[in-house]
């Protein structure tokens, strides 16, 4: 019984992964990077490898989507099984990850200062992406709730401090009005975000 409902889950995980790749493969995101290099981790902002390699600063906030997702989810349905919430999250995930990569949202991420070259995910990337949630929501599944708070908590300062930029600002980016004052000096202090790869503004690599 148990072996069954194990595979059950599995198959419809990777259902909904395949789904994922190919809405992705649809839109015309690319499997890998276009420098055609499989890289580990990508530390600067500005690099055309960022959103394009296995993991990034954005890989810590995906593993805050996964304590999020548990969290609304024991919430919401706590008499549910764990795998059947699991998938629930992994359909959530992949659903952001859909819109995420679409024309729309990729046009209005390129508003921001710290995506002007964004062309969206690559498949291996935004896979990952999905990887990196369900990291988060299995440690929120087993840690105490404060130590997951806290964890959350450290992992968008340091992002923040790192690169400018965390889930929290990415959410404020994504629905603020760009004309807004507020918004306007987020986007002013991320334009001083320190690039790896070259000494002048932003222009001077895609990234995200």
């Amino acid at each position: 019984m148990v072996q069954t409902r194990t595979f059950v889950y599995g198959l419809i995980g990777a259902v909904l992964l395949g789904v994922q790749a190919g809405v992705l493969h649809h839109f015309g995101q690319p499997l890998i990077a276009a420098s055609g290099r499989i890289l580990l981790w990508v530390s600067d902002p500005f690099s055309s490898d960022m959103s394009q390699q296995l993991f990034d600063w954005y890989s810590f906030s995906h593993i805050i989507h996964g304590f999020i997702f548990f969290a609304v989810l024991k919430f919401a349905a706590p008499r549910l099984p764990l795998g059947w919430r699991f998938l629930l999250a992994i359909g959530i995930e992949v659903t952001w990850e859909i819109v995420e990569n679409s024309p729309a949202v990729i046009q209005h991420y390129r508003e921001q200062a710290l995506a002007a070259g964004y062309v969206g995910d690559s498949i291996l990337n935004s896979l990952c992406d999905t990887a990196m949630m369900s990291l988060g929501f299995f440690v929120a599944s087993r840690v105490r709730a404060a130590y997951v708070v806290t964890l959350a908590l450290a992992f968008e300062v340091f992002t923040a401090s790192m690169i400018r930029d965390n889930l929290t600002l990415n959410v404020i980016n994504l629905i603020a009005l760009n004309q807004w004052e507020p918004i306007k000096a987020i986007h002013r202090w991320q334009m001083g975000a320190p690039s790896t790869t070259c000494h002048g503004p932003p222009e001077c690599g895609p990234p995200r």
